[in-house]
């Protein structure tokens, strides 16, 4: 596809023609036309680091797929197509008073363990923003490449995160389902405290993996703090409170599931886990935490 349109608009030319939009026939892979938003935005040479979405909606614009007759995502990429026949409910689909909404009903999920999530996805997505607002910095030309790369592992990141936070309620879903099965027999009771054991193991899994993925934006952070525009630094500062507080906030969703384990070897294990990677994060914190203090007290 990508080859295709500028030897498309090259024969044109040499026949006095302009290419005025085109179309596909059929459906395509949402990769071609990621991949394609990133192609232009090079051109363009503005920084990479974008969302999924904006980056559809540029090569949508930048091929002229909307000119001749609505190119509807929805309707002609493959993986949107599928999402559209198969709505699940997602908290990620929610506005922010939804949201909100949501998580002060009496329902006791989504809880901290998603909102912990949520926290660490905006820690990143600020963290992406500087690197964003850096690569487009005026006499910075030559850093593009470098901001860009990183606010492409910022979107990432910002990605594999709010993927957590729908999982997170779904873990805790697991839980109370497995609480529910029956308990009339020997043997239900035993499947439903065996099914409760592996619910409840798998409900620890996931914050954990919430504090393994926001401790790995602590190196995004750290760079922006450090090499970032210094005019974002507090954005930094409230990034970096955000990581911190989403892996302090999933170890205690850990925690808590850990608690009600009878696998006393798996809770030890993913409990050491649970203290290293919050030390880690303690640390890391404080040199950002340092690098800010030191940028906004010379401003």
């Amino acid at each position: 596809m990508l080859r295709l349109m500028p030897a498309c608009v090259e024969a044109a030319a040499k026949r006095g023609l302009r290419v005025t939009g085109s179309e596909i026939v059929g459906m395509v892979p949402k990769k071609c036309l990621v991949d394609a938003g990133r192609y232009f935005l090079r051109k363009q040479q503005w920084s990479e680091g974008v969302s999924e979405e904006e980056l559809i909606d540029i090569a949508i614009r930048s091929m002229g797929l909307s000119d001749l007759k609505p190119f509807d995502p929805k309707e002609k990429v493959i993986e949107l197509k599928i999402e559209s026949a198969e709505p699940q409910k997602s908290l990620m689909k929610m506005n922010l008073r939804e949201f909100c909404n949501e998580t002060l009903s009496d329902s006791p999920a989504p809880g901290g363990g998603s909102v912990a999530a949520l926290m660490g996805a905006l820690g990143a997505s600020l963290g992406g923003m500087v690197a964003n607002l850096s690569a487009g910095k005026r006499g910075w030309d030559n850093k593009l490449e470098y901001f860009s790369d990183w606010a492409v592992k910022a979107q990432r990141l910002k990605d594999e995160l709010l993927s957590l936070v729908d999982e997170d309620t779904a873990a805790f879903n697991k839980v109370m389902e497995a609480f529910a099965l029956p308990k009339g027999s020997e043997e239900e009771k035993s499947a439903r405290a065996a099914a409760i054991e592996t619910a409840t193991k798998y409900a620890a899994e996931i914050p954990l993996k919430v504090m393994e993925t926001s401790f790995n934006s602590y190196e995004l952070l750290s760079e922006m703090a450090e090499k970032g525009s210094s005019a974002s630094i507090s954005d930094i500062g409230v990034g970096a409170l955000a990581m911190c507080a989403c892996v302090e906030g999933a170890a205690l969703n850990v925690r808590i599931n850990l608690a009600a384990l009878k696998d006393k070897k798996f809770a030890a294990a993913l409990l050491k886990k649970v203290q290293q990677i919050s030390a880690d994060s303690e640390a890391q914190f404080g040199k950002i935490n340092q690098i800010v203090e030191g940028k906004l007290s010379k401003s």
